[in-house]
């Protein structure tokens, strides 16, 4: 199976920036192949493909696997088993940062939230778990929105990401509706009588009753 220069270059990538991402360079190019493959492939072409040990194949698939990030499939008359990525770049990417927060994430507050129930014993404790605290703060805020965020549909999701900073002024227009209903239904003093209760209470006001006049005395004649 021979790779063009086009899908070469796109895995050779994929094999370097690995390591960074936390795999090994074998696991990035089999992940990159997969992903532009136009059919399912089994080990013995992605080991053709990609220059590697069947051994090596093997070893990054089943990591693949662990990381859910790559599906199993058999074909009619073949006993052998066929890997493919997911068609989907969305179920790619909530999988993903599923699997990295419950493996790198989670493990980090259990342990925040471990140190804050223990005794400091000096001041440079103190301060160290202080810092801590706000760490932890930070990161299950995050976690909290991510959480969130992963219950959308992919619809609604794409559109919320797609606001970018109109975000920031649907904010400030929240802020600014907030402020002024914090403003209109803010206490006068007690016993301060406004121009418009004081108008309340005019038009409210029920009408004094009036003295009937009495009927004046004939003159006898």
């Amino acid at each position: 199976m021979q790779l063009s220069p086009l899908i070469q270059r796109f895995v050779l990538h994929f094999g370097e920036m690995g390591s960074r991402w936390g795999i090994n360079r074998t696991v990035g190019q089999i992940y990159a192949l997969l992903f532009t493959a136009a059919r399912p492939l089994n080990a013995d072409e992605i080991a053709e493909a990609l220059g590697f040990s069947r051994s090596n194949v093997s070893i990054g698939l089943k990591e693949l696997e662990s990381w859910n990030l790559v599906r199993l499939s058999h074909q009619p008359g073949d006993r052998r088993e066929y890997f493919s990525a997911p068609d989907d770049v969305w179920a790619i990417f909530r999988t993903l940062a599923e699997e990295r927060r419950r493996r790198e994430i989670d493990p980090t507050l259990s342990m925040l939230r471990e140190v804050q129930l223990e005794t400091p014993l000096s001041d440079d404790d103190r301060h160290a778990q202080a810092r801590m605290k706000e760490m932890y703060g930070l990161i299950l805020l995050v976690t909290t929105w991510f959480g969130d965020t992963q219950k959308l549909d992919t619809a609604t999701l794409e559109k919320l990401m797609r606001l970018g900073s109109r975000v920031t002024k649907l904010l400030d227009v929240k802020d600014r509706l907030t402020s002024a209903i914090g403003m209109g239904s803010a206490k006068t003093p007690a016993g301060t009588k406004t121009k418009a209760t004081e108008s309340t209470a005019k038009t409210t006001r029920p009408a004094s009753k009036t003295t009937p006049a009495k009927p004046a005395r004939s003159r006898k004649e």
